[in-house]
């Protein structure tokens, strides 16, 4: 499965998933059709998050608070690492639209708006 979603700041976004979350680059593309584009697998998964990006724009203001990302993570003390370095990149913690999230999470926005979750759970 693949999740894909238009941004106009590519290369902040990359800075945001890549250096900020610490997803890993599965894929990327230049200038095919006028796009541009990379691609983050999650580990051991078939499933990929795509952000890409045309020449002319392409505006993506974020829907709602609450359409998320939501990554889960094992313990608390790699939520405090991600969101720590999200912080120092200028991602700062956004209280989360439903308390749900904050009560075993973190709520980040990125760059375009769009909202992660850091979760304390193995989503199981």
């Amino acid at each position: 499965m693949r999740i894909a979603r238009p941004t106009d700041q590519l290369e902040k976004v990359i800075a945001f998933y890549e250096k900020g979350l610490g997803l890993k680059r599965i894929g990327e593309f230049w200038e095919h059709n006028e796009f541009n584009g990379v691609m983050y697998g999650m580990p051991d998964a078939n499933v990929h998050l795509e952000f890409t990006s045309h020449r002319a724009g392409t505006p993506c203001p974020a829907p709602t608070k609450d359409n998320l990302l939501v990554f889960y993570l094992p313990n608390w003390d790699i939520i405090s690492i991600v969101a720590s370095r999200l912080k120092e990149m200028g991602y700062p913690e956004a209280e989360a639209e439903n308390p749900y999230w904050g009560d075993a999470g973190i709520t980040i926005e990125d760059p375009d708006g769009w909202r992660i979750v850091l979760f304390c759970s193995t989503g199981l």
